[in-house]
């Protein structure tokens, strides 16, 4: 298989095995419940880092990653600083942020990329898949490294997402209009995508004409292009026209008897009058309860750029249109959820940004009753006051103060149509009438419409003396009112209109200022930022002491390779879960006095008790597990806690406490 190769690869290559361990600290004040682990997640902190931190819950967990990582275009002054211990990244470090003067930024990028997305294959599931946004900047070098690290044959498709819904005139070659959206399964033999909801369009080609008690059907052409020995017989209509054979150069679907059984099981379609050509009657109830999905999403069905930026404005979480931030329209992550999740899925996104991919998660829940959970992991400052706060107006709902827009007209307006402008003249103006605006209304705003009134061809004649202009009013006004007079009886429903003409399409706009409550979708998560580095040495000096539960998960994970799951209700004290092939204890407490002590030690006593209650706990029967036991110190020789099942591993504790 063909290798990428990039400056400062063979010092990433196993980087995120020196990583270190940065237990979870929770902040209860910033979010919304009670504090869990296992609840939704927050975290606030370089993303290496955390995707290292959730290992010891979550490896093996994760059942879809979607992460929207810098695109590296040269202009996002994003800075590379994983603290890499070499002389070519301690170089790098000084030249940052990376922007488009810098000729190494593709490498820059690539070694920024390589351990996350190797953490990233850790944490998901068998049946896991990741999905990545892109553009030209990167997506071929991504496909390079996910090709290695996930490896070619798990790759599923690339989407092209359109991103712009109109053309951007001051590009200086081509208006750049699409992202891709990259997809990978942790394995592909055991990963497939959900069909996509059927749509009313789709089930609305399918009708009954026959009262065909099978229901809903449609038709379908009964001949082939491929050969079929069998399939060039003729056919004799119902009404007794004979049909010598299939069109010339295509076969009969099916053979002959095949085919008079099916009519004869009321299944073939000869027409209204029994004489057309026969086609197959397809039945909604054998059709597929879903859409296939397909590589191409456009913007009416998952959003646009623009969109994305006008949900942070009206949640009042954003408040520059101008704001450097992009992020994704919650359409786009909420049509890879329905692709890539079930009701009960773990997603993470470990580029977080503005929060997108909660909001989404949120929704899908809110829609169809799931119990989704979603993991966001942000290092900018704005962690807390954009990603957690768009989360928690998300959940609890929010005033919303913005601009409603109504599309009333939009039409395609070419040379020999502009030649008709005082037809459209005259549309427009009985929308004005109908929307309560006179000719001078100072609330109406013209874009490009002087060129369309300047090339009038034809005036309309001005109205005489009780004329009612009853042709330019629209069909929803009374006849034998005038426009003034509707005007006046009629409340406006915007504050204003807007008539454009641009890129040839003419379309008028009402403006509404609006105020309302927008409701909560429900739900909750933990804020979580992260602590100190479990080192040795503070350890050893007992500098350093993290929490029970810190230490526990990382020893758990590191020693048995498996997540720690929560401890049932019934066990002992220092009990740490259960893995494959062992009982885990951790005899520990973040307190000198009680590390120094005997209490710390693992006893003969300790480890009876720690193996009868692994016995009781299936009707006395046991498990054949061993018990792993996690202690500062021993009084029992290797030998005697052999006799109990036990295996046990010192803490540095030991060490400090001998010194």
């Amino acid at each position: 298989m063909p290798e990428i190769v990039f400056k400062g690869k063979e010092y990433v290559y196993n980087h995120h095995l020196t990583v270190p361990y940065r237990p979870l600290l929770v902040d209860v004040a910033k979010g919304i419940g009670p504090a869990d682990l296992g609840s939704n997640l927050i975290i606030h902190g370089d993303n290496l880092h955390a995707l290292k931190s959730l290992l010891p819950r979550y490896a093996g967990q994760v059942d879809l990653v979607f992460i929207d990582p810098p695109y590296n275009t040269g202009n996002e002054g994003w800075c590379y600083s994983d603290g890499v211990n070499s002389p070519i990244m301690k170089e790098w470090l000084s030249t940052n942020p990376v922007d488009g003067e810098d000729m190494l930024r593709h490498d820059k990028w690539l070694c920024m990329m390589w351990p996350r997305l190797v953490l990233l294959r850790e944490l998901l599931s068998e049946r896991g898949s990741i999905w990545i946004t892109l553009d030209d900047n990167e997506v071929h070098h991504a496909r390079d490294i996910l090709d290695e690290i996930f490896g070619a044959d798990n790759f599923v498709a690339t989407c092209i997402w359109q991103k712009n819904f109109s053309p951007k005139n001051t590009a200086q070659f081509f208006s750049e209009d699409h992202d891709y959206v990259l997809i990978y399964a942790k394995d592909k033999q055991l990963w497939r995508p959900n069909l996509l909801e059927r749509t009313q369009e789709m089930d609305d080609r399918f009708t009954n004409t026959d009262n065909d008690p099978r229901g809903p059907w449609t038709s379908g052409d009964l001949s082939a292009r491929n050969y079929y020995s069998e399939g060039t017989y003729s056919i004799t209509c119902p009404s007794g026209r004979v049909i010598e054979g299939p069109p010339p150069g295509t076969y009969w679907r099916v053979k002959e008897s095949k085919f008079k059984e099916m009519d004869a099981d009321g299944r073939i379609w000869w027409g209204e009058d029994g004489a057309n050509q026969p086609r197959l009657k397809r039945y909604l109830t054998d059709v597929k309860q879903g859409r296939t999905p397909q590589t191409l999403w456009f913007y009416n069905e998952v959003g646009h750029t623009q969109d994305a930026k006008k949900t942070l404005l009206e949640m009042g979480v954003l408040k520059d249109q101008e704001s450097t931030i992009t992020p994704k329209p919650v359409a786009l992550v909420e049509r890879i959820l329905e692709l890539a999740s079930e009701p009960d899925s773990l997603i993470l996104d470990s580029f977080a940004g503005s929060g997108t991919t909660a909001h989404a998660v949120l929704k899908a829940n809110a829609k169809d009753g799931g119990r989704r959970r979603f993991i966001l992991v942000e290092g900018e400052d704005y962690a807390d006051k954009l990603t957690a706060e768009r989360v928690r107006r998300a959940i609890k709902g929010y005033a919303w103060v913005g601009t409603q827009r109504e599309t009333l007209l939009e039409e395609k307006i070419n040379f020999t149509q502009f030649k008709k402008a005082d037809q459209w003249l005259a549309k427009i103006e009985a929308i004005k009438a109908k929307e309560g605006f006179g000719e001078d209304s100072p609330q109406m705003e013209l874009g490009g419409w002087a060129a369309v009134r300047s090339a009038k061809v034809k005036e309309e004649p001005a109205p005489r003396a009780g004329d009612t202009q009853q042709n330019a009013l629209p069909p929803s006004l009374p006849a034998g009112s005038s426009n003034a007079a509707q005007a006046q009886a009629k409340k406006k429903r915007f504050n204003k209109l807007n008539v454009e003409l641009k890129d040839g399409m003419l379309k008028v706009e009402g403006e509404k200022r609006i105020s309302e409550r927008v409701d909560g979708l429900g739900g909750e998560f933990t804020y979580c930022t992260l602590g100190e580095p479990l080192d040795i040495e503070k350890l050893l000096s007992g500098e350093s002491l993290p929490a029970f539960d810190a230490l526990g998960a990382w020893l758990f994970h590191t020693a048995t390779g498996g997540t720690l799951l929560p401890v049932p209700k019934d066990a002992p004290p220092f009990y740490l879960g259960e893995a494959k092939d062992a009982h885990v204890w951790l005899v520990y407490q973040p307190e000198l006095m009680f590390l120094k002590s005997p209490e710390a030690a693992l006893t003969l006593s300790r480890a009876k008790s720690f193996a009868d209650w692994g016995h009781a706990r299936n009707g006395g029967k046991g498990d054949g597990k061993r018990h792993l036991v996690f202690a500062p110190a021993k009084y029992m020789s290797n030998k005697q806690l052999l006799e109990y099942g036990v295996d046990y591993a010192p803490l540095p504790f030991a060490l400090y406490r001998e010194g």
